[in-house]
């Protein structure tokens, strides 16, 4: 495996070489030097484990690159041995498909994490992370509005869900070893949950890099328990009572696909992670083992989830699988449960607070990360002691793939017509003089794509309304239309920007 994603340059590599630095102006020495808390970074700290990270969405000079495009496995993997993961497997049969059909939907889905893993290959070569890179793609004024909604408020929103889902699994375990979750023990358990997610996020990617393949084995043994119990309990012979046929089975697969790939496309941030790897690292290695740390392990978990449905009722999984499951490791299963959704949101923060530095809050990113962690706390106490707010927040996130779809498609757009050659120092720069900066800060190409790709996907939803193009067709067509438009439209506007070398 590791012979076919190389760590080391290949000159046959279809993604260009990172664009050689020019020497520093005054003026980007200081803003490659200086993050946006105002503060000098300091060298080396970075990369300590032991140390809180004091970068920012500043530049990362290649003095304090390190590491390895091998250490992104575990980063993505961490996030993808979920319970979430296992649920959605289950959703698949129980909308009508077939085990088959189910099994293609999770292997189709989770191929958007070569998306994913395409992204990501822009943080080397600009040492810098996904909120800064995409200045290239909407401008410095248009990359803010893009930051607050895709970067900062859709990140919260997912930060609250999964604080929610591991809260109620930290309720239950809270019951088995004799504590009743009362009021107040419910609000110290999500306090808990969430300082320990934040420790991870404040102390940032030297400590995300080493602390992620040890949960990603933790978290592998629990799901090969959960994985021995369903597969002895599986029918492999199990077929649809009422069979979905002609356009009902298209619907079911498309909206299967959907539903999976929203995973893999909420992380348009992948460069967050990548970013402090040497310039000269292998864009395809960087593409391979981000792609397949999360492809691998969500194909697999969502699979057993596939096959759980033909054991147990999967419209309560938690408690169904309580059946299959060894009493003694109920409480394994879920602690489990816990921790996995630490490891994910932790990434949430992290570049949830980069993402509100992007917006142009001057705030070190510490802080930021802290005030995504107060709003998300605030978010989930809400619906868990007051009302059913994250269910309206669950149903409307269920449209993220209208605006993700696209916003990946021209990102991923971005990164082939530059065949990657982007100037870090230069991006610093939110200046009018700034490369940039194109009109009044927007880039006109990207704003337009990003609308003609919203609406387009817009009009094919099918979900919690049902646009017009989805009336005609019976299916949910939002996420290939919202990619191919956006794609289409970018490439076409943004191509002889880019060939004149304007930006």
């Amino acid at each position: 495996m590791a012979s076919t994603l190389p760590d080391h340059p290949q000159s046959d590599s279809p993604i260009g070489p990172p664009l050689p630095q020019p020497a520093q102006s005054p003026k980007s020495v200081q803003l490659s030097q200086i993050g946006q808390s105002g503060q000098s970074a300091q060298p080396s700290q970075d990369r300590a484990a032991g140390r809180v990270e004091v970068h920012g969405i500043d530049h990362i000079p290649e003095t304090e690159r390190r590491g390895r495009a091998r250490e992104l496995f575990a980063v993505w993997a961490a996030a993808s041995v979920n319970y979430l993961n296992l649920v959605v497997g289950g959703a698949l049969v129980l909308s009508g498909l077939s085990l088959w059909q189910a099994f293609a939907v999770v292997v189709v889905g989770n191929l958007f994490w070569l998306g994913t893993g395409l992204l990501a290959v822009s943080g080397p070569a600009a040492g810098a992370p996904s909120e800064v890179i995409t200045r290239a793609l909407y401008g410095v004024r248009g990359n803010r509005v893009n930051n607050a909604v895709t970067g900062w408020m859709i990140s919260v929103c997912y930060f609250a869900l999964n604080l929610a889902a591991a809260a109620v699994a930290a309720f239950s375990l809270a019951e088995q070893v004799g504590i009743t979750p009362d009021t107040p023990i419910k609000i110290a358990i999500v306090i808990a949950i969430v300082v320990v997610t934040l420790t991870i996020s404040v102390y940032g990617h030297a400590v995300i890099v080493r602390l992620y393949l040890p949960i990603t084995l933790v978290l592998a043994a629990a799901f090969a328990v959960v994985g021995y119990a369903i597969l002895r309990h599986a029918d492999f012979g199990w077929s649809q009572p009422q069979p979905l046929s002609g356009s009902g089975t298209w619907a079911a697969v498309l909206a299967g696909v959907t539903l999976i790939a929203s995973g893999p496309l909420s992380y348009t941030i992948s460069a967050d992670f990548s970013r402090y790897l040497p310039a000269d690292t292998s864009p395809r290695a960087v593409l391979g083992w981000t792609a397949l740390g999360g492809f691998l392990p969500s194909v697999v978990v969502g699979g057993l989830g596939v096959l759980g449905a033909t054991a147990v009722d999967m419209t309560d999984p938690q408690a169904a699988l309580r059946t299959i499951l060894p009493g003694w490791f109920n409480p394994v299963f879920l602690l489990s449960l816990v921790i996995g959704t630490v490891a994910v949101n932790a990434l949430t923060a992290y570049s949830a607070g980069l993402a509100l530095q992007a917006v142009g809050i001057r705030i070190r990113r510490t802080l930021s990360v802290l005030v995504d962690g107060t709003v998300a706390v605030a978010l989930t106490l809400y619906a868990l002691l007051v009302s059913n707010f994250l269910d309206t927040v669950s149903n409307v996130l269920q449209l993220t793939v209208v605006l993700l779809g696209p916003s990946t498609a021209i990102y991923a757009v971005d990164i082939l017509l530059r065949r990657n050659r982007y100037d870090g120092r230069a991006l610093t720069d939110e200046s009018p003089g700034s490369p940039f900066w194109y009109r009044a800060g927007v880039n006109p190409a990207g704003a337009l794509a990003l609308l003609a790709g919203v609406t387009a996907s817009a009009l094919c939803v099918d979900t919690l309304y049902t646009g017009p193009i989805a009336a005609l067709t019976g299916v949910d067509l939002a996420l290939p239309a919202g990619i191919a438009v956006a794609a289409v439209v970018y490439a076409l506007l943004m191509r002889r920007v880019v060939s004149r070398g304007q930006a």
